[in-house]
């Protein structure tokens, strides 16, 4: 039997008060693909997601996605400039080298979902012996 093929994988993230996490969403550059009654699709090139009108603070508070981009540096510069987490009185970090190979931020919605924004660090040894 063939596998099945599979385009995209969604999230729905949870949002307590829909249309700030909404303007939220939009200040940080994703379009609004469709929203109506307390559900939206979120674009922002490649990506996109789900924002639903639903608030559990358990669920909300251990909720976490990951953006992968190409520059962690420009994103965080990027919001930092925009006055993004204070407008919406949110915690941006500082961009950290992890261990498990990222340079990442994190940067907390309205809502209280974790969003990390990194970049994959080159590991491998750039010495040759040729």
């Amino acid at each position: 039997m063939q596998k099945p093929k599979m385009q995209e994988i969604k999230a729905f993230v949870p949002a307590k008060n829909f249309d700030t996490s909404l303007a939220f969403y939009q200040d940080l550059g994703f379009e609004v693909v469709f929203s109506e009654d307390g559900i939206a699709h979120l674009n922002y090139a490649q990506c996109s997601f789900m924002l639903q009108e639903f608030y559990v603070a358990d669920h909300t508070n251990n909720f976490m996605m990951y953006i992968l981009v190409d520059d962690v540096s420009i994103w965080h510069e990027f919001i930092a400039s925009s006055g993004i987490a204070d407008k919406y009185q949110v915690r941006l970090t500082p961009v950290v080298e992890q261990p498990y190979g990222m340079r990442d931020f994190t940067i907390t919605d309205p809502s209280g979902v974790l969003w990390f924004i990194g970049q994959e660090i080159d590991t491998r040894d750039t010495c040759s012996n040729a």
